[in-house]
């Protein structure tokens, strides 16, 4: 009979953890589906914003300079106003690269707080009720001096 139910704690656990990382990770997807919508769309009026000289707009270069920067060169901008934006594309670049390196440390910090610690603190809350049942179980010790 105690082969029947040997280790159901460690079943129960196992299936709370498992149903608890449903809700962690409809968390997470969410978190990385929005923050990264935000990020694509500041990087991407970042790399379409064109900053002209007053010279180059006399020029006509707002007509030929629209687009991200390879669609710029493809429609004819002047090789001046891409160098004179390249560095601010290139912080925009960087930036995005920071936000999202930052985004998945976030979400690791948070998976380990609400998934690992919680699952971690569950099991040695399941093993130290198991020791002492255990403890408790066992038939008291007999002395040799009441045989008899």
């Amino acid at each position: 009979m105690v082969s029947k139910h040997k280790n159901r704690w460690l079943r129960r656990w196992l299936v709370v953890i498992i149903f608890w990382a449903v809700p962690v990770a409809i968390v997470a997807v969410n978190e990385i589906r929005e923050e990264m919508a935000y990020n694509n769309v500041d990087l991407d009026r970042a790399l379409t914003t064109w900053n002209f000289t007053d010279a180059q707009r006399a020029a006509g270069a707002p007509a030929r300079c629209h687009g991200k920067p390879d669609e710029a060169q493809a429609a004819g901008c002047p090789a001046d106003v891409l160098a004179a934006n390249a560095p601010r594309q290139q912080e925009a670049r960087d930036e995005y690269s920071v936000r999202r390196a930052t985004l998945f440390a976030y979400l690791w910090h948070a998976f380990v707080g609400y998934w690992i610690v919680p699952a971690i603190t569950l099991f040695a809350i399941g093993a130290l009720i198991g020791v002492i049942r255990r403890v408790l179980r066992r038939p008291p010790v007999k002395s040799p001096a009441n045989n008899g």
